[in-house]
């Protein structure tokens, strides 16, 4: 059992094993904490600390660091955020107030947090499987080709180029979009496809059938791409800068980053505490093939759903901060959107 001095103790390891990257003693912590008790008594709780498992020598004869469970101890318990500077809080306004749309402003959120915290800065797209579909739009732009625009009522916007039948009459686009409008309009995500399988179980009797089919199918395959979980990244070149806080390679991390497919279901099995807040250290994603990492993430309220933004970094990072920036930033974003919606 620990005592509440014994982790105190583990907060001054942590903060100090951050800070420099340096195995931590018991006269550094006797020095930089002034505890008021003597370095043998603090060696008495670091050697608690270490049958508890929350710290460790690396070497021989060495300070100590803190482990995976240490670092969790300390996130559940012991970690106290600091609210942003009021610079840090116009840096954040600045960089997201004024976006274009949706895709503008979570690739704005990444730059941000990235710049905030020096991680790898990662944000969840809504899910969009509720939503409705608000307007179809084809457009001839010649050639035989057409844009086929896809709006929901959240504001999501998606544009794809089509080739139509040579054959077809581009004066009847008016009728082709009348007609994959109606298929898919008032509907979610769920009805629209389903909708446009119906379609193509049917049999085609006219030349305008194959057309509207070919335009339906386009507008299928943008809304399985709504309901689709996707990230934004931006940082990626920090893990570089930040190697040798890995004990192996940083290529497991770079797959990740590339595929997505690992981190989107890592943060969307992440457990939050009442503020939308949630860390996952070290070994526990060994089963996402992450063990050497930590990911931290908040959540932030679209309207149709609730998604994650945050960083993904080694496990030696400054977990205050970055759960600071991450809950700053997921709020922005949050009444950015509801700004957002209730001008719609």
């Amino acid at each position: 059992m620990v005592s509440d001095r014994g982790l105190q103790v583990l907060r001054a390891i942590v903060q100090d094993y951050v800070d420099t990257n340096e195995p931590v003693g018991s006269k550094a912590v006797v020095d930089r904490h002034h505890f008021g008790v003597s370095a043998a008594t603090i060696r008495n709780d670091m050697a608690l600390l270490e049958e508890e498992e929350l710290i460790v020598a690396p070497h021989t004869s060495s300070g100590r660091v803190p482990t995976d469970k240490g670092y969790r101890v300390f996130v559940d318990h012991l970690a106290e955020l600091q609210p942003l500077s009021p610079a840090q809080r116009t840096a954040i306004a600045s960089f997201l107030e004024g976006t274009v749309d949706l895709d503008d402003l979570l690739v704005r959120t990444v730059r941000a947090l990235t710049r905030l915290t020096g991680q790898v800065a990662l944000v969840q797209y809504p899910s969009f499987a509720r939503a409705r579909v608000s307007h179809v739009e084809v457009v001839p732009v010649g050639g035989g080709r057409s844009v086929v625009i896809v709006v929901t009522d959240t504001g999501r916007v998606s544009q794809r180029i089509v080739l139509l039948p040579g054959a077809f009459d581009p004066d009847q686009v008016p009728v082709v979009r009348s007609l994959v409008s109606d298929l898919v309009t008032g509907k979610n995500v769920r009805d629209g496809l389903q909708a446009i399988a119906a379609l193509e179980a049917t049999t085609a009797s006219v030349p305008i059938d194959e057309v509207v089919r070919a335009v339906a199918r386009v507008v299928a395959e943008e809304l399985e791409e709504f309901r689709q979980d996707k990230l934004v990244m931006a940082g990626s070149a920090t893990l570089a800068r930040r190697e040798s806080d890995f004990r192996g390679s940083i290529y497991p991390l770079l797959e990740a980053i590339e595929e997505q497919v690992t981190l989107v279901r890592l943060m969307s099995d992440m457990v939050a505490d009442d503020q939308g807040l949630a860390a996952s250290i070290g070994r526990e994603n060994e089963a996402f093939g992450l063990e050497e990492a930590s990911v931290v993430t908040g959540d932030y309220d679209a309207s149709v759903s609730r998604a994650r933004v945050g960083v993904l970094g080694p496990t030696r990072m400054d977990y205050p901060s970055n759960l600071a920036a991450v809950r700053a930033v997921a709020h922005f974003l949050s009444r950015l959107l509801e700004e957002d919606e209730r001008t719609r």
